[in-house]
């Protein structure tokens, strides 16, 4: 009982609501890589010193249990490009993206996959205000900077939001380009 209730003024304090799906993973996979017939899952479980690495260069931030997980996609046994997902925790709950990795090695598209209820309505005033179309094209040495670009375009909370977001597509660049795009794994 002290348990449920210790459970329950967390969440309060943190003001968490519930996870609502924007867009299914299985639809973002298709969206992200529509060239792609077959798909592959690529876990990287990380060692201390490469999560250390990773931390160092994501801002202190390392993926849940320490793996990375990675999703090819392929057309006649080529690979097409790389998607990671990415949860993001904010005081209202997590938001989760879905970064779509080019052959060319840059950002090809980023949707948001999750948010909550009380975020939805940022995340899609962000979103409206072209959030996403600001990450196309990224090289792995970029750092996102999309909440600056849409700040004339919408509010405080979106901005916020959007911060957050920029935040997850910069620990998918990070990872994507420590621990899968100089492995030799493209191509």
């Amino acid at each position: 009982m002290k348990q449920v209730l210790a459970s329950a003024l967390i969440a309060t304090l943190l003001h968490i609501t519930p996870t609502v799906v924007l867009v299914k993973r299985t639809d973002a996979v298709k969206q992200l890589l529509p060239d792609a017939e077959q798909f592959f899952m690529r876990q990287l479980h990380l060692s201390k010193t490469d999560g250390d690495k990773l931390g160092k260069d994501a801002d202190n931030w390392s993926p849940p249990d320490g793996e990375l997980t990675f999703y090819i996609g392929k057309e006649s046994g080529k690979e097409v490009g790389v998607i990671e997902f990415v949860r993001v925790d904010t005081p209202h709950g997590p938001i989760e993206v879905a970064v779509g990795f080019g052959m060319d090695r840059t950002v090809r598209q980023v949707i948001v996959t999750k948010a909550t209820t009380e975020t939805k309505p940022w995340v899609l005033e962000a979103l409206g205000a072209n959030l996403t179309g600001t990450y196309r094209g990224l090289k792995l040495t970029d750092t996102p900077d999309g909440a600056d670009v849409i700040k004339a375009k919408t509010g405080d909370l979106p901005v916020f939001i959007a911060h957050l977001i920029d935040q997850g597509v910069f620990r998918a660049i990070v990872a994507y380009r420590d621990f899968y795009a100089t492995s030799g794994h493209m191509g």
